[in-house]
């Protein structure tokens, strides 16, 4: 025998309609916890994609006076006069050079600025602003 809705309703009380909703909010905010944690390894793991390139050929980092260093979903490259950064979020990288030579303070905004999708991507800019800065 199936009850109506009506009778599923009333045979409900208000405790257990209570935790019936604490339990299915409970669940859909483990499931947004888990995409997330999901989205930041992705991120992380992107980010030492692109760090594990760039440290492949340290003479060239010299060559070009360039230290190398990454924090968490994030890839600098330091020069005397400029800075280029790749930073990794939501599945997009945005990567950016800043002119040291006219910053009025120790953090140089960003003169140039170009979001994309993928390490390769990334690493084609860094490459442009790089030879924008050594040209």
């Amino acid at each position: 025998m199936t009850l109506a809705p009506s009778e599923r309703i009333s045979a409900m009380s208000f405790r257990q309609a209570f935790e019936a909703e604490r339990l299915k909010r409970d669940a859909e905010r483990r499931a947004r916890e888990d995409a997330e944690r999901v989205r930041q390894e992705a991120d992380e793991a992107r980010s030492v994609a692109l760090y594990e390139i760039l440290a492949a050929d340290p003479g060239f980092l010299a060559e070009k006076k360039l230290t190398l260093d990454r924090s968490r979903y994030t890839v600098m490259l330091e020069h005397p006069d400029f800075r280029l950064r790749a930073y990794f979020e939501d599945g997009q990288v945005n990567v950016t050079a800043a002119d040291k030579r006219s910053a009025t303070t120790i953090t140089a905004a960003p003169t140039k600025q170009e979001s994309v999708d993928t390490v390769e991507q990334a690493l084609d800019v860094l490459a442009r602003y790089l030879a924008d800065e050594t040209v």
